[in-house]
């Protein structure tokens, strides 16, 4: 991570909410968004585990209020609201993310002896590194390729939570949805003076 603090300090992207880079329905979607809490489907293990694995996934940066991606995906799965296609050897995004988490803590415990979020960091990372490179070996994974969940759900849905967040959006220096004032200087090294300026490279 960074150690230099951050790119864009001083800049909150909220501050657009009431101006013309934002409309109605970017305001109502985001204040939803920053309101959610969960968990709504995942249970309370499931969801001690989940983000556990969000702060494994996307570390945030201390000092600053926190990204709930965690809230995000259970909102997601609540809704069931599904990407429009899936690797064949994953089931549907629901029972992927209840196989999945279960298969994580059984696999937790065979090798340390608690589930995930009960694990050390270096655990942890071990852990995940087995799943990256398709090495998990409990039985609980039955049928559905841990090295498939991992990169096509796990990851994918956490970074997709974290990135639609508007404290992300401050890292980055991202001015939200561009409706209705939308973009115009496009090239590189360019920006619209109601952009943030970065401080450092």
């Amino acid at each position: 991570m960074n150690n230099r603090g951050p790119r864009y300090p001083g800049y909150n992207v909220l501050d657009k909410r009431d101006t013309p880079s934002w409309n109605e329905i970017t305001r109502k979607v985001i204040d939803h968004r920053l309101t959610l809490d969960g968990p709504k489907f995942f249970t309370l293990e499931e969801w001690l585990t989940l983000r556990a694995l969000c702060d494994c996934i996307v570390p945030q940066r201390s000092g600053r209020a926190p990204v709930q991606c965690a809230a995000l995906v259970d909102h997601k799965m609540e809704l069931d609201q599904r990407d429009g296609f899936r690797p064949p050897s994953l089931p549907s995004q629901r029972e992927a993310w209840r196989r999945g988490i279960a298969a994580i803590n059984e696999e937790c415990r065979e090798r340390y002896g608690g589930a995930f979020h009960e694990l050390t960091g270096g655990q942890q990372d071990r852990l995940l590194r087995l799943l990256e490179e398709g090495e998990a070996s409990s039985p609980a994974w039955g049928d559905m390729p841990a090295k498939v969940f991992f990169k096509r759900r796990l990851v994918h849905d956490i970074a997709a939570a974290y990135y639609a967040l508007p404290h992300a959006w401050n890292e980055m220096g991202f001015g939200g949805p561009a409706s209705p004032r939308g973009y115009v200087r496009l090239d590189f090294n360019k920006r619209d003076r109601w952009e943030a300026i970065e401080q450092h490279d």
